[in-house]
């Protein structure tokens, strides 16, 4: 498994997490423009300026924004 920079981590779960917020609430403009600017933020992270990124490398990330997610959707509130 890769070491990804923490601001790059924390970006994509907050992708994640609007992504998935904006699919219980469509059409809210906020949501969708925190959505483009996060998207923005990882895509041109200086991580890939280092490496380019594979296929595998973003399903990485992908994958620690959804573990994240997953695992705060199941605590107790």
């Amino acid at each position: 498994m890769r070491t990804f920079p923490d601001d790059l981590v924390r970006a994509q779960r907050e992708w994640s997490a609007t992504y998935r917020q904006l699919a219980d609430r469509p059409g809210r403009t906020e949501l969708r423009r925190r959505l483009y600017r996060l998207s923005v933020q990882a895509y041109f992270h200086p991580f890939w300026q280092r490496r380019r990124p594979s296929p595998a490398a973003w399903w990485e990330l992908r994958e620690l924004g959804r573990a994240a997610g997953d695992m705060r959707e199941r605590l107790p509130r």
